[in-house]
């Protein structure tokens, strides 16, 4: 995937088109709302059952694909994110091309669910460098669910996008790629292999730990966990212990969670070596996010201190619990 170019006109056409008609922007979930609960269903194209493999691959347009993947918690209130993700797609592309933070950014959108009790545990596009990324972002099924443990399958997730996933970067050039989970809760315990079985089908015998199939996932990509502040939980001690000793750095804690575009851009542009924190909060308050730039700002700033002491394109390795090694 990753052909064709993004256009903006044609991005803001649809979306006139829309609010002209009073359609909603996540128009399958407004088809699945009007379901009983027990019909709804992830739509065909974003069904991760069965999947080999999701690619970002260069192309004639796109000689240097970069692929970057955002996943979402579309559980509970945290469906408010892929709206705003939506709604400001253009800025988003705009920062990554326009202000050249990547050359040939593909990106790929998804959800994330409970697999205890959704029906939607897992949703995850194709990698696009045109307006089919708005088009595979708005058929995601806003499921608002979520089991009440004060935990999501996240794991679930990274397991698909570490065994899952294959990209030019990596195989040609030994780029990592870019994942951002947008969450507020923590992993479950373990990675069930019934979950697996169950959700993508592969034929997994045994449960998997979870510091395990992070540390796989983070071979081939870097790897952020974004913590928006819009529940209960954004400053909640052990959501934060849980993600760092993970991720390390890559915890990100987002005052506003309308920023989340900016914070995306700007952290592929600064691991990428495209600038600094400081002339990157300028482009924001350039493209008139000055609020956005100072909560992008507050999230940055462990990140952009190790970034001054690293090579391009490389962190430190992500930190990970003791039990790593149990369930390969």
């Amino acid at each position: 995937m990753g052909y064709g170019s993004w256009d903006d006109s044609t991005y803001a056409a649809a979306r006139t088109f829309r609010a002209a008609h009073g359609l909603d922007d996540f128009g399958y979930t407004a088809e699945m709302r009007d379901k009983p609960y027990a019909e709804w269903v992830v739509h065909t194209s974003l069904d991760p059952a069965g999947v080999a493999v999701r690619e970002s691959r260069d192309s004639a347009d796109h000689g240097a694909s970069l692929p970057i993947a955002v996943l979402f918690d579309v559980t509970g209130s945290m469906g408010r994110v892929p709206r705003i993700m939506q709604e400001k797609l253009s800025k988003l592309h705009g920062l990554l091309q326009r202000k050249g933070y990547a050359d040939d950014p593909q990106i790929m959108f998804g959800a994330i669910g409970d697999a205890d009790t959704d029906r939607a545990p897992l949703q995850v596009g194709q990698f696009e460098s045109d307006n089919r990324m708005d088009d595979q972002l708005r058929l995601i099924l806003l499921e608002g669910g979520g089991g009440g443990q004060k935990s999501e399958s996240y794991e679930l997730a990274a397991y698909f996008m570490a065994r899952h996933t294959a990209a030019d970067a990596w195989d040609k050039r030994g780029r990592k790629g870019y994942l951002f989970i947008v969450g507020d809760e923590l992993n479950k315990p373990r990675l069930s292999a019934r979950h697996v079985r169950s959700v993508l089908g592969d034929a997994v015998a045994q449960d998997i730990s979870v510091p395990s199939i992070y540390r796989e996932l983070s071979d081939r990509w870097h790897v952020h966990y974004v913590l928006p502040n819009q529940s209960a939980y954004y400053t909640d001690p052990e959501i934060a212990e849980h993600w760092q000793g993970l991720l390390g750095e890559r915890f990100l804690r987002l005052d506003d969670p309308a920023a989340v575009c900016e914070l995306i851009a700007l952290t592929i542009g600064i691991t990428e070596d495209r600038v600094d924190l400081g002339a990157g909060l300028a482009d924001l308050r350039d493209i008139g996010s000055p609020a956005e730039a100072e909560a992008v700002g507050k999230a940055l700033a462990p990140l952009g201190a190790v970034a001054r002491n690293r090579s391009v394109g490389v962190l430190p390795p992500a930190t990970v619990g003791i039990d790593e090694v149990d369930g390969l």
